[in-house]
């Protein structure tokens, strides 16, 4: 993750983020990304398939969020032009560092870890973590997947599978099963004070895109 740089410029096979095929003679050159909605419209393609203004600029523009969101201006440009980017000359596409700026840790949650399970929500529980910014009781969880211990990442999905948020579990994965459905105050009645905790505190979570 990149902390304290005063840019990242990425380089690509063309000069700028387009918001269509750069082959394409009705293509527009994107100047700039104040916030992430600036990008709606802008065909990227899937990340991780090659070729001019398709996977490959998807997976540059991932790396452009990760910067900008942790405060690091991005500029994206082809390699021919990287010494006036670097120099400061108004060149590719130039992403601007967000303003609010999660914690660390939320970040490494994001984008450095790897989920080691799933926990599948229903609707309620979806609002409560998405829309309310709450954490997630037993109550909402639905289904485990996955092998994973208490302290592990996992990804929280919604009714159709889709990733919504990603928290670090306070339950092992074979703790769950028995518990789930059920109002933290019937577990703590039944099982003790200690089983009262949330399945993710809220200060363990993070939604994601």
């Amino acid at each position: 993750m990149l902390v304290h740089a005063d840019l990242l410029v990425l380089l690509s096979d063309v000069d700028a983020l387009y918001d269509g095929d750069p082959r394409r003679p009705d293509a527009r050159r994107v100047h700039e990304v104040a916030d992430l909605s600036d990008l709606n419209g802008v065909a990227l393609g899937k990340a991780g398939r090659a070729g001019v203004g398709a996977g490959g600029m998807a997976t540059k523009v991932d790396s452009a969020k990760i910067a900008t969101i942790s405060g690091v201006p991005v500029v994206l440009t082809s390699a021919p032009l990287a010494a006036e980017a670097l120099a400061g000359e108004p060149v590719g596409t130039l992403f601007h560092p967000s303003a609010h700026r999660p914690r660390k840790r939320l970040l490494w949650l994001a984008y450095a870890t790897s989920p080691r399970g799933r926990l599948r929500l229903d609707a309620g529980a979806v609002r409560a973590v998405v829309q309310r910014r709450m954490s997630l009781l037993a109550a909402g969880v639905v289904g485990v997947d996955g092998v994973f211990t208490a302290g592990d990442p996992v990804d929280l999905v919604d009714e159709d599978g889709r990733p919504v948020a990603r928290g670090l579990v306070n339950y092992d994965a074979t703790e769950l099963p028995s518990l789930l459905g059920r109002k933290s105050s019937d577990i703590a009645a039944e099982l003790g004070l200690a089983y009262e905790r949330e399945v993710v505190h809220r200060d363990d979570l993070v939604l994601l895109d």
